[in-house]
């Protein structure tokens, strides 16, 4: 009787584990660049208690053996990658990856870290940041006397600054294209790495 109680009870911290998870989901549902999780479960060993081949009791032997499961445990949470729901913001700086890739920022420390999170904007210093305020990598700086400011489909950051009959492209791309379908809107522009 014990190890029924053990084993259901293996079986409801699965199920609340699934719920945390599920509970978190739904917490970002607006969180932009979240990607959901999803609870993955394994079942834990089994206990034999008649091995095949053994004595049935009626001169037979049994086919398979009589094992017993002693219930579930978490494996991991992982992460579905898959294209989330894409929205017009209206900033002109914000993007969106559209199929596989991820942005790279600068942590303050030097390292390069990466985020689907494209709501970007431009710091006091004018430099391209995420909602972090974590540097776009590249180091793009904005002059202050640009007019506006566009990011390209294919991640070209572009800045109208007075007195130049065009847009100069004086800065790095914010992301590279490899294989993967690029497109562009008017807000935000979507590009992928």
């Amino acid at each position: 009787m014990f190890r029924s109680l053990a084993t259901a009870a293996s079986g409801m911290e699965a199920q609340q584990t699934k719920l945390d998870v599920t509970a978190n989901n739904i917490a970002n549902v607006s969180t932009n660049g979240f990607k959901k999780g999803r609870a993955e479960f394994a079942d834990l060993m089994y206990q034999t208690v008649r091995p095949a081949g053994a004595a049935t009791g009626n001169g037979a032997t049994a086919p398979s053996p009589t094992e017993i499961g002693l219930g579930t445990r978490l494996v991991s949470t992982s992460r579905e990658l898959g294209q989330g729901e894409l929205h017009q913001t209206g900033n002109p700086l914000d993007v969106a990856i559209e199929g596989h890739g991820y942005l790279p920022v600068q942590l303050p420390s030097g390292e390069t870290a990466y985020t689907r999170n494209g709501q970007l904007h431009l710091s006091a210093e004018g430099r391209l940041v995420n909602s972090d305020g974590f540097a776009i990598a590249g180091d793009i700086t904005v002059p202050p006397e640009a007019q506006a400011v566009s990011i390209a489909a294919d991640g070209t950051v572009t800045a109208k600054v007075p007195g130049d009959t065009q847009a100069v492209e004086p800065y790095p791309s914010v992301a590279h294209c490899h294989g993967e379908t690029a497109k562009s809107c008017t807000q935000p522009t979507y590009w992928c790495e």
